[in-house]
């Protein structure tokens, strides 16, 4: 199951935005890839896409890997039957939408026409994959790969195992996504929410807290990340932070504010219900900033990549 890609073959499957970015990613590896979707022409609308893409990100100097856009896209093909998708693929990675029955019926198909070394991959956020791959016969070569949005520019890559995927297995997909040029983590074995989630959410529910208890406002809240939390998170993690904010290191600063934190952390309320009046204040609030039409949310999440693009490149 070596990674070596001698034109090796990835297929994709699913061609909305995770699919795309993966495709994009893959192709900056030198990858070979067949894009495929049930939808007949979904394929080759999502190749118009990514062209424009790619042409964006090397007119911007920010195109991955070797060669030009033209060279990548000349890697990309489009199919609208399954069979030829996975002709000669190493690697299938799904991307289809998160919802429990279509992955596992996506799956099930999909074992029908590959062989026995062919690694299975699925881009779930949030799904266990002792679920996704359950009608899956041979669940030794299944592993989740969930990508954050958008994968292009944030590369952390979440590698969860299936009880039964071999080491090999996980092996294959940390170095493939090493080679393309992504931050593969492993977690050794599955847990509802994976890694990132659980923190994202319990991030999350705190903020949601403070801002329905009268804390602080929306806009605040989102600063303390933003110009607090998050101006270092993106270049180290909490342990590491940790780590380093006592003279003697980790332990040093446990003896230091152990207490402290679990004094806080026991004060935390209940999990919210992100319901009732609640939402409404919170909604109100935000939209105040950010209007919801689409024109103001299509703005700022063109504000939010171009951001990171500079990040991605300033952690080259």
């Amino acid at each position: 199951m070596s990674s070596s890609k001698s034109g090796k073959i990835i297929t994709v499957i699913g061609s909305g935005l995770i699919g795309r970015s993966w495709a994009m990613v893959f192709v900056s590896g030198g990858y070979r890839v067949k894009i495929y979707d049930n939808q007949p022409g979904q394929a080759a609308k999502a190749i118009t896409e990514v062209r424009k893409q790619l042409g964006e990100l090397e007119n911007a100097h920010m195109l991955r890997g070797v060669g030009s856009a033209a060279d990548q896209l000349g890697l990309i093909s489009s199919h609208d039957e399954l069979s030829q998708a996975l002709e000669g693929a190493f690697f299938v990675q799904e991307c289809v939408f998160e919802e429990l029955g279509a992955k596992q019926t996506v799956f099930k198909a999909v074992e029908n026409h590959v062989g026995e070394s062919v690694i299975l991959s699925s881009s779930t956020s949030c799904l266990l994959p002792s679920n996704v791959f359950s009608q899956v016969q041979n669940r030794t070569r299944c592993i989740i790969s969930h990508p954050v949005n958008p994968p292009y520019y944030v590369k952390l890559v979440e590698l969860v195992p299936h009880p039964e995927t071999l080491p090999a297995v996980m092996d294959a997909a940390h170095a493939l996504m090493t080679e393309v040029g992504q931050a593969p983590v492993r977690l050794m074995k599955e847990v509802d929410g994976f890694a990132l989630n659980r923190v994202q959410y319990a991030i999350i529910a705190e903020s949601w807290r403070l801002v329905q208890d009268g804390v602080i406002s929306v806009k605040d809240i989102d600063l303390v990340m933003s110009e607090g939390l998050g101006m270092r998170y993106a270049f180290i993690g909490p342990i590491e932070t940790m780590h380093l904010n006592a003279p003697e290191g980790l332990e040093d600063y446990l003896k230091r504010y152990r207490e402290g934190m679990r004094r806080v952390l026991s004060a935390f309320g209940p999990v919210p219900e992100f319901s009732g009046e609640a939402v409404q204040r919170v909604t109100e609030e935000i939209c105040k900033l950010i209007p919801s039409d689409q024109e103001h949310l299509s703005a700022r999440r063109e504000r939010r990549d171009h951001l990171l693009m500079g990040l991605a490149k300033l952690k080259k």
